[in-house]
């Protein structure tokens, strides 16, 4: 254990990432101090949020430096510790991913059990990406039974965890957008009752979706589909905005939506969220999944690439859509 490898930011992107914004360092492995923990990271996750992070612009969260790792959620076995708290050989989740061995505070890591699902889950439909759907579904957009909802980039990590909690919660109609003939057909067997290839026409496909409108969106992707919801959206609806992953490579502004005046007639709610303004559904969230899980009514799919040096391939893959699921790096 005397070797590390991380991926550091070797420059700002403009446009889409490459192989060359990203740089493999080998390291030696850290010693922890008082207080510390080394944790042997087994997978780390990669979400779209990260490319803004990539750019030097003042966000909700403080951009990613050059010539020094990135940084994200992982989990992985304690090595070494210098923390009364935490024994070697405890798993935990944390936020220093990127790399293979992570030196963090003990304070900073959260000890989950690795005998109630696989630790991979605790990155996927245990972990934020649950919570986001869970959090954006019932609390942001306040879905009630007997709704229409429309979730787009629905076979990604969150949209697809959306489409089934909104049934379980009594949703009248589902319906999701994916990238491909294969993810359409995965969202049907998830339960989804409508879904469709966006490239076929966003606005056209859910118009004969949903012919009597929708009233929630859970927006991943922005743009057209954003815009096609609005124009869909009936009295009242609500949109959760998640994320804009359509727009987070664009060197120029977005052309859609066109058609935001419709927002006042319609008495429309549009409003962005982060996961974190939401623990407090943190138990309500852990209580229904777990049951969920433990009764096979909810399924959970998992894009695994192997290797810390193929973390940044990863990572532009899951931009392009190329993900079934949650997109992880098997450290």
């Amino acid at each position: 254990m005397t070797s590390n490898r991380e991926i550091h930011l070797a420059s700002r992107p403009q446009g889409w990432p490459t192989e060359d914004t990203f740089r493999l360092v080998e390291t030696e492995v850290p010693t922890p101090g008082p207080g510390q923990i080394v944790v042997r990271n087994q997978y780390m996750s990669v979400d779209p949020y990260m490319r803004g992070r990539m750019n030097d612009v003042k966000s909700y969260v403080a951009p990613f430096a050059l010539d020094a790792p990135l940084d994200g959620a992982a989990i992985g076995e304690v090595v070494a510790s210098e923390a009364v708290d935490i024994a070697v050989g405890t798993t935990v989740l944390h936020g220093l991913g990127w790399r293979e061995y992570a030196l963090l505070d003990a304070a900073a890591a959260r000890p989950v059990d690795p005998s109630i699902a696989p630790v991979s889950a605790y990155l996927s439909v245990l972990g934020m990406t649950g919570l986001t759907a869970y959090a954006g579904l019932l609390e942001v957009a306040a879905m009630k039974p007997g709704e229409t909802v429309f979730v787009s980039a629905a076979a990604g990590a969150v949209g697809s965890l959306v489409g089934q909690i909104a049934k379980l919660k009594g949703a009248g109609r589902v319906i999701g957008s994916a990238g491909s003939p294969a993810k359409v057909e995965r969202l049907r067997a998830l339960g989804f009752d409508a879904a469709f290839d966006y490239h076929d026409g966003v606005r056209e496909s859910l118009r004969a979706a949903a012919p009597d409108g929708i009233d929630v969106y859970f927006d991943n992707v922005g743009g057209d589909h954003l815009e096609a919801a609005i124009s869909a959206m009936n009295l009242h609806g609500r949109a959760a905005i998640c994320g804009m992953i359509a727009q987070y490579n664009a060197t120029e502004p977005p052309a859609a939506p066109r058609n935001l005046a419709l927002v006042i007639g319609k008495r429309l709610t549009l409003r962005g969220f982060l996961v974190n303004d939401h623990n407090n559904v943190r138990a309500a969230f852990v209580r229904d999944v777990s049951g969920w899980l433990r009764d096979g009514t909810l399924s959970y799919d998992e894009t695994i690439v192997d290797g810390i040096e193929n973390a940044p391939e990863a990572f532009i893959g899951v931009l392009r859509g190329d993900n079934l699921g949650k997109m992880l790096v098997k450290v």
